[in-house]
């Protein structure tokens, strides 16, 4: 996982600081009209060539009083990834058309793409021509690295400009191939009201209670809140919906786990702050203070580098920690309705390859109702900030679906939330 130091600016790490020292979702909620999330708010979507596919989508809209014409089904191909010239044609005119029919009012607030729905988009395909001068940039690429590779370390001029000639070439050819195109569906599908937009990178969401007070390229009332029921199974996916109802009624029970690299730093030194990484590992530890004064369930906070062993976490409901790359650690014992996810490139990059190790897809076979992964490398800056979301997510007042859109810095990017939009683990009954 990667860090790009030019995007998480000093600004936003200050104002985000700023906003979460005495934030609480009772005024987030006053400050946010509409919220909390109803069932007549949701759309469900589901994908007719898939197997199982709408039988789940109508079974989740039983359990939850979604109305029934609510459901969309599209016919799209049934692989985790779609091109993006398929998601433009088949899936965009769709499911705008079916939101003004449906929803003229504009009181529909969240998606939900069920099993069977792509889980990313790939990005647009290359021309012959373009494909000729990539592989131009490609020799020439090569060329610069093996120039470079044979520059004495004391050439520090010469060194200096090969690398700069490596990062022009690198930049081209990335323009080329457009890989930054790539996001998760989800992601994608949050803006499908919001007209055109940059699909170079990612787009700031509106939502994010970091950018509450700056003047951003999409309107907070062109974005929809997206989840998703998806799993490795159909029967993963039915267990997520039961258990999420079920908890619901009693309550969630059990502890929170959260995984820090290193010691809480002292906010004060600008420098321990000036990292993503320092930001994000500090957030961890601001989520277990937040859990723990909740009163809700007991807390485990580790601060060491290692991350937490097999079978050391009994009894998980909640869980946030980092850095294994695509290597689940079967550290927990996880109790139905529970909540977690790992900070690390990648662990939604799929849900059913059958011996992959990401998080997302291993966490759900083990029992979790919900969790958030990126599709592909995000930036860590890209994730929910941990404080956010479980501080949202204990005091119960918010939905699983709003939880996330309120901590989730970008759309049209990388990440992806599982589980039932409408679920409140912590709900006061």
């Amino acid at each position: 996982m990667r860090f790009q130091p030019d995007l998480l600016q000093s600004s936003f790490v200050s104002a985000t600081l700023l906003l979460f020292v005495c934030f609480s979702a009772a005024t987030l909620a006053s400050a946010a009209p509409g919220f909390a999330l109803e069932p007549k708010q949701v759309v469900v979507i589901a994908n007719q060539d898939a197997s199982g596919s709408v039988k789940l989508a109508r079974y989740y809209m039983e359990k939850r009083d979604i109305p029934q014409k609510h459901l969309l089904q599209l016919r799209i191909a049934d692989q985790e990834s779609c091109s993006r010239e398929d998601y433009e044609r088949d899936v965009v005119p769709r499911v705008r058309e079916f939101l003004k029919k449906t929803d003229p009012l504009g009181n529909i607030r969240c998606l939900v793409t069920v099993y069977g729905i792509p889980l990313k988009i790939l990005p647009p395909e290359m021309s012959k021509k373009e494909k000729d001068l990539l592989e131009g940039l490609r020799k020439k690429h090569r060329s610069i690295d093996g120039e470079l590779k044979a520059v004495p370390k004391e050439a520090d001029e010469k060194r200096k400009r090969l690398e700069s000639d490596l990062d022009a070439v690198l930049k081209q050819m990335n323009g080329i191939t457009r890989e930054d195109y790539r996001s998760a569906f989800d992601s994608e599908l949050a803006l499908v009201r919001a007209g055109t937009y940059n699909l170079s990178q990612w787009v700031t969401n509106p939502a994010f209670i970091g950018f509450r007070d700056r003047k951003l390229e999409i309107p907070a009332g062109s974005v929809l809140m997206v989840s998703r029921l998806d799993g490795p199974t159909e029967e993963i996916v039915r267990r997520i919906i039961d258990d999420s109802l079920e908890i619901e009624m009693k309550g969630l029970q059990g502890k929170a786990y959260f995984d820090a690299r290193w010691p809480k730093p002292d906010e004060t030194n600008a420098r321990q702050l000036g990292s993503g990484y320092a930001f994000y590992d500090r957030s961890i530890h601001l989520a277990a203070e937040r859990v723990g004064k909740s009163g809700e369930i007991p807390v485990v906070i580790d601060d060491k580098e290692q991350l937490f062993k097999e079978g050391e976490c009994p009894d998980a409901v909640l869980y946030c920690g980092w850095y294994s790359l695509a290597k689940y650690v079967d550290a927990f014992s996880w109790k139905p309705g529970a909540v977690g996810y790992h900070i690390a490139s990648g662990e939604c990059a799929t849900l059913k390859g059958k011996d992959s190790q990401v998080w997302c897809k291993r966490m759900l076979e083990k029992g979790v109702a919900a969790t958030i992964g990126p599709v592909s490398e995000p930036y860590v800056q890209a994730f929910p900030v941990p404080e956010v979301f479980f501080g949202l997510l204990v005091e119960g007042r918010l939905a699983l679906a709003e939880c996330y859109a309120l901590s989730t810095p970008y759309l049209s990017w990388q990440m992806v939330l599982i589980g039932d939009p409408l679920y409140r683990p912590f709900r006061k009954l």
